[in-house]
């Protein structure tokens, strides 16, 4: 049995079906990536797994409990959104003392050794954090919470590039010591696939893959070379899309290749994550 079952779940907003029919099995102790582009579903299926919202048809299970108006499976997850969710006149050392609160088993000392790594001071009332140090403010409770279940949206908005290579470094030495099913919500997706191991791309709230990282790179290819030599070539293949320059094109291609099987004059190049991720979007 997966950990996080989510079984055809439809999420409606009056005559807008923000999601539609998804089915997903997340397993214990893995980190996702969630990604599409912006209005995708991606917020609303985070918010439905964490009781939020609530779904217009389907069920979702946490260890095999719906998570409907049921604190145990609730109690589990940690949900780092992109709203700051305490009170903007607290400090951060008291922020992190009402954590301990609601999360038995936050870490103040881990909180605090994190504020260092991350050059944040603990007396700073909330209000007065930048935009990037409210984001790693929130990130710290987030890693201190040691729950089981992980949803990070949109984490490293406003961080700059040293940050973000500072956070992406905790959370893989956070889930080596602490591991946990993390899900990753997130723009920035060429920095983030070097940690996921699954990735989910949903868009217009359908699930349009749900693999391991490793076989989908192995299976996404651009081909190039001429006009009529790609043309011929592409013919009965998965083609995510094309782009023509001149008498020049080049195919997106989802699908496995034999290296054998390539004519002559066209050049075959990996796509890493992210320009599959374009490609498979845009058509």
């Amino acid at each position: 049995m997966s950990y996080i079952e989510i079984r055809n779940i439809t999420k409606a907003f009056g005559n807008t079906i923000a999601l539609d029919n998804v089915s997903l099995n997340l397993d214990q102790n893995k980190i996702y990536g969630l990604l599409g582009r912006n209005g995708a579903g991606k917020t609303t299926l985070l918010n439905l797994i964490t009781n939020k919202l609530f779904p217009t048809e389907g069920e979702i299970l946490v260890d095999g409990e719906s998570v409907i108006e049921n604190d145990k499976p609730l109690s589990k997850m940690y949900y780092m959104t992109e709203k700051n969710l305490y009170p903007e006149n607290m400090n951060i050392k008291n922020a992190f003392m009402w954590s301990k609160e609601f999360y038995p088993d936050f870490d103040e000392n881990y909180a605090k050794a994190l504020c260092e790594k991350f050059a944040l001071k603990s007396s700073k009332k909330i209000k007065a954090l930048s935009t990037g140090y409210k984001s790693i403010f929130k990130i710290i409770v987030a890693l201190a919470c040691k729950t089981p279940i992980l949803l990070l949206d949109e984490p490293v908005l406003g961080l700059d590039a040293n940050h973000r290579d500072l956070f992406y470094k905790e959370l893989l030495l956070n889930y080596s010591e602490s591991p946990r099913t993390i899900i990753i919500s997130t723009h920035l997706i060429e920095e983030a696939a070097d940690i996921i191991e699954d990735v989910i791309v949903i868009k217009d709230g359908k699930v349009l893959m749900n693999d391991s990282v490793e076989k989908v790179l192995s299976q996404g290819y651009s081909v190039s070379g001429t006009t009529a030599a790609i043309d011929n070539f592409i013919v009965g293949k998965k083609v995510l899309g094309v782009d023509s320059l001149g008498g020049l094109k080049t195919a997106y291609l989802h699908e496995k290749i034999d290296q054998s099987t390539i004519p002559n004059g066209l050049e075959v190049t990996r796509l890493d994550l992210q320009k599959l991720f374009i490609h498979m979007t845009n058509y």
